[in-house]
């Protein structure tokens, strides 16, 4: 896709202040957080969301929560943290490409939103 915001990231077009990196995953912190830690983990491959995953992703979904939980523990969240991913406008996704946010750093509460 030639406007998403994220592929823009993924490509280096777009600055980031990146956390991690590897061949298929990059994690960098939300420009606007929600919270002490908000970090954003996205696939590099674009996919519009987690509901137009296929059983044949399990590979990258695996990444993507191996990639959040070494960023939460380099964040130093050992007591705990949040990941939520939105799907469609009613959720809140405002960029589509499927991306999780670790939020943590201070106490959340239930339910959200």
């Amino acid at each position: 896709m030639t406007d998403c915001l994220f592929c823009k990231i993924v490509k280096g077009e777009i600055p980031s202040d990146r956390v991690h990196e590897d061949a298929d995953v990059i994690a960098f912190r939300d420009i606007a957080p929600k919270a002490p830690t908000h970090i954003l983990v996205i696939p590099r491959r674009h996919i519009p969301d987690a509901h137009a995953l296929t059983d044949a992703d399990g590979d990258i979904l695996g990444k993507l929560f191996a990639a959040a939980r070494r960023v939460a523990d380099d964040a130093g969240l050992e007591n705990g943290y949040r990941v939520v991913t939105n799907i469609g406008p009613e959720s809140g996704q405002t960029v589509f490409h499927l991306h999780f946010h670790v939020l943590g750093g201070r106490p959340m509460s239930w339910p959200p939103g």
